[in-house]
């Protein structure tokens, strides 16, 4: 695994905790009649914490897209799961939680799961396929299954919404980080005429505003530690997915490999969950009571 590409994915994850912790400070105050509406992202803006947030995470997807560009998607894409790691240690930073057992079996099956993937799958560039079918059925799949998940979450809302939110806002994510990285590439093969020309970079801008929207509706109406581990488990996995797919990504298939890929795909899994559920994860905000106004902050 290249140094560089370690560094950049670990500072997109650091980027990309930090800035989803503001932004949920911020949009947890927002009213519930902005739910799925585009008009949350104008309420939002007007937010210096928000804007912080997102600052942060432009920076950490500008990182990963970097790292993409150097490493195949399923090397980086666990690498980007462990913002989970960094938002915790803000959230504790606010909470003044302490860590617990809780906090260190999380922290040791996300890193240990991200670890064991990497090592036993060894993922390594190929030929990518060029069959367009394989790619609209795999984007198709993806995006379908975001579109119904975000179809139950504004029955459900307040109960199971949020989670089925992040669901689908990591399913968008995880194809948009495929898509940077074929972005990248045709940058790269005949620059900025070769980049435009292609559907690619359209789709990866559609899906990050989109994405944006589920996340903050997410992030408004419950706690983030109901809706972080869900987009943080949904990203990698849809990523890998699409990396393996169509981009020509290669894993070990001999039996040992692909059982301790499993178990570290489990593991990490299970270590998000933890990390995401800990005390120490902001609250929302009481929605019991009548949605407050938005104020700087």
């Amino acid at each position: 695994m290249s140094v560089l590409v370690l560094i950049l994915a670990v500072s997109a994850a650091c980027c990309l905790g930090f800035g989803f912790v503001l932004q949920q400070n911020a949009a947890r105050q927002a009213p519930l009649s902005d739910f799925l509406s585009p008009r949350l992202l104008l309420d939002l803006v007007k937010v210096p914490r928000w804007l912080g947030g997102i600052g942060l995470m432009v920076v950490g997807m500008v990182l990963g897209a970097i790292a993409l560009g150097h490493g195949e998607v399923s090397l980086v894409e666990p690498l980007l799961a462990t913002n989970l790691l960094f938002a915790l240690a803000l959230s504790r930073k606010q909470t003044k939680q302490p860590l617990g057992r809780q906090g260190w079996a999380g922290l040791a099956l996300l890193a240990g799961g991200v670890t064991a993937f990497i090592v036993a799958g060894e993922p390594r560039g190929g030929t990518a396929v060029t069959d367009p079918f394989r790619h609209w059925l795999i984007i198709g799949v993806m995006i379908g299954l975001a579109l119904l998940l975000t179809t139950y979450a504004k029955r459900s809302r307040l109960s199971a919404g949020p989670v089925l939110l992040a669901l689908a806002a990591g399913l968008l994510y995880g194809v948009q980080d495929a898509l940077t990285r074929v972005s990248g590439q045709r940058f790269s093969a005949g620059g900025l005429a070769e980049l435009l020309t292609g559907w690619q970079p359209y789709a990866v801008l559609a899906l990050g505003i989109t994405g944006l929207v589920l996340v903050q509706s997410a992030f408004e109406t419950a706690p983030l530690r109901m809706s972080l581990p869900a987009l943080t488990a949904a990203q990698p996995l849809a990523g890998i997915v699409c990396g393996v797919g169509f981009l020509g990504d290669r894993l070990r298939t001999d039996t040992a490999a692909l059982t301790w890929e499993a178990v570290g795909l489990a593991a990490i899994v299970t270590g998000i969950v933890l990390l995401g559920m800990h005390p120490a994860m902001p609250s929302g905000a009481d929605r019991s009571e009548p949605a407050r106004n938005l104020q700087p902050s």
